[in-house]
């Protein structure tokens, strides 16, 4: 009766490696399941599955998603980024106040100089002379033209007033003001420029606030105070879909 080999007990012949058996791990090295996600990398998810967030990776959250309430709010294309804050806001609007308050002032003197102008050609007409009824419609022609230079000049500053708020903010984000002391509009789904609708919703809810005797106006921009989601959106800026943002 053969013992064999000492060395060799199993009877395997020299030379040839032993093969585990199939679908067993090997000796020594751990097997992965199959369909188990590894650690550290996401696993595509099959055709129609929503994907699963790998192991050490933190999930991505939506845009309009605040920071913990510590002013930084996520927006899409932009990431985490600043909100402004009201005393910026408030003294971009300062700024852009005395900015309309020097305009209104020249169309104020073009008006005034329009009535002074006019004024000088009202003449005194004699109910007793042959010229008096030309005299007279001379006179209602002056009167009708203080009253148009007058209303004219509050008509321009009131076109410029909206060109100004309405385009740079739709167009660039912030006005004059705003680009001062570095705020920017911006849509919050988007992170990009507010666009021409947008704007006009954002800059017409003021105005409209404006026939209340300016009382409107004033809670349109200090409505920001009110706001309870921690955004620091005015009743203007939830109309347009936006939010401010530091630079």
């Amino acid at each position: 009766m053969s013992f064999g080999d000492p060395n060799n007990p199993y009877g395997q012949p020299q030379g040839q490696p032993q093969q585990p058996p199939q679908g067993q791990p090997g000796y020594g090295y751990p097997q992965q399941p199959q369909g188990q996600p590894g650690y550290g990398y996401p696993q595509q998810a099959p055709q129609g599955v929503p994907p699963q967030q790998g192991y050490g990776y933190p999930p991505q959250q939506p845009g309009g998603t605040l920071q913990a309430n510590n002013g930084y709010i996520n927006v899409a294309g932009l990431g985490t980024v600043e909100l402004a804050t009201m005393g910026r806001r408030l003294g971009a609007r300062a700024l852009d106040a005395v900015a309309y308050g020097i305009l209104y002032a020249i169309f104020t003197a073009i008006g005034m100089a329009s009535l002074v102008g006019a004024s000088s050609s009202i003449q005194d007409c004699d109910p007793m002379a042959a010229n008096y009824s030309s005299c007279m419609n001379d006179n209602a022609n002056a009167s009708v033209g203080i009253l148009a230079g007058f209303f004219g000049a509050i008509a321009l500053f009131a076109l410029i007033a909206l060109l100004y708020e309405w385009l740079m903010v739709s167009i660039w984000g912030a006005t004059l003001g705003k680009m001062v002391l570095g705020v920017k509009v911006v849509k919050e789904n988007t992170g990009q420029a507010p666009g021409l609708g947008a704007g006009f919703i954002r800059y017409i809810i003021p105005m409209v606030g404006s026939l209340f005797c300016g009382l409107g106006t004033l809670l349109v921009y200090l409505s920001p105070f009110f706001d309870n989601s921690g955004k620091l959106q005015g009743w203007h800026d939830r109309a347009g879909g936006t939010i401010v943002i530091k630079k």
